[in-house]
């Protein structure tokens, strides 16, 4: 086996996003080095996931198993992932394509990388505002950005909206994700659409201060930083919490929802979710994959294993999480996280976040 060969196996097996973004940088791969394993034309589908192998592949795992049509899976940032399918054009081996977040998604719909999802079942599964107008991308998990705090060390009462956090009493207490995160940079898309680019200028000023080196690059690690007491609070993704607390019960953690005041901008609600290529080869196994996701099945599946919401009305969250009835969601439309990206990472970068 030559070298390349070894190289392209490699970027098959696992996740791609570092070893992809070394090798293009010094010109030792191309996209169209990257294509995917040949397929058999009929029971197969090959999936772009945005998503980390583990928060996804026990579903599509489960897919495999019952319905016995291999998923090809290949995982790489969001961003990446979109530029491959521009990359890739007609070319893609890709039938459909996840996400963490409805940013990424709606971006490769305005990029004419997705094509509508025509399945009765959607419309029934699927409230208008997780998908888009076009049914082209639809969400399949909810998740909150909410904060983390210690119980040892903090009042919640204290804390009454998520830009509290940029206040100086803060400093020196607090944990925040990477400058990169795709989870900072929309959960700061909705401050932006919902108080005005001076609010989310503050808020990001804010919690830069405060925070430090306090800056992970996931958020796993923040919550560990904040169960073990080396700053009283961070902000996550809901089921980041409630998973720490599944392996260690007495972790002196919770969940604070914000900004649910009468004139609060409601907690920020993010979706996973997924959409149809528009150069799918295997359109009725895609399809049929995507009908899985978003049914009672697949639904209790995400709600289970990530503890995160299912976006199906009809499938409960797992009783560990608070019930979605008991607060109020941002009603900014998930559409506009594409629209604001861009601005919001340069706003990000401007202000010199890590």
């Amino acid at each position: 086996m030559s070298i390349m060969k070894m190289i392209i196996q490699i970027v098959r097996i696992v996740s791609i996003q570092p070893l992809v973004s070394m090798l293009l940088a010094f010109g030792l791969l191309s996209f169209s080095d990257l294509s995917s394993p040949e397929l058999s034309a009929a029971e197969s589908v090959v999936v772009y996931s945005g998503r980390a192998e583990r928060l996804i592949k026990p579903v599509l795992d489960h897919f495999e198993q019952t319905t016995g049509t291999t998923v090809q899976l290949l995982t790489a940032g969001s961003t990446e992932l979109v530029n491959r399918l521009r990359a890739e054009k007609a070319r893609t081996p890709a039938d459909v394509f996840i996400t963490n977040e409805a940013g990424a998604l709606e971006l490769a719909r305005s990029l004419h990388l997705l094509q509508p999802i025509t399945l009765p079942e959607v419309a029934m599964a699927i409230p208008e505002h997780f998908r888009a107008p076009d049914n082209s991308w639809i969400g399949l998990s909810g998740r909150m950005w909410v904060i983390v705090y210690n119980t040892k060390t903090v009042d919640p009462s204290s804390i009454h909206s998520l830009l509290d956090l940029a206040a100086p009493s803060w400093k020196g207490k607090l944990a925040i994700p990477t400058a990169n995160s795709e989870y900072l940079q929309a959960g700061a898309s909705m401050v932006l659409a919902a108080k005005g680019e001076k609010t989310a200028k503050n808020f990001l000023e804010g919690i830069r201060d405060n925070a430090g080196n306090e800056v992970y690059g996931k958020n796993r690690q923040i919550v560990d930083a904040v169960a073990k007491g080396k700053v009283s609070v961070g902000i996550v993704n809901h089921y980041y919490i409630f998973r720490h607390l599944a392996k260690d019960p007495e972790a002196p953690i919770a969940p604070l929802i914000t900004d649910q005041d009468k004139d609060g901008m409601g907690s920020i609600m993010n979706v996973a979710g997924i959409g149809l290529t528009a150069h799918t080869k295997h359109l009725s196994p895609a399809k049929e994959l995507i009908a899985f996701l978003i049914s009672p099945t697949g639904q209790e599946m995400f709600a289970q294993i990530n503890k995160e919401y299912p976006v199906n009305p009809a499938v409960n969250a797992d009783p560990a999480v608070p019930p979605a009835s008991s607060f109020r969601a941002s009603t900014i439309p998930l559409t506009r996280l594409a629209e604001l990206r861009e601005p919001i990472i340069h706003m990000i970068q401007d202000l010199g976040l890590r």
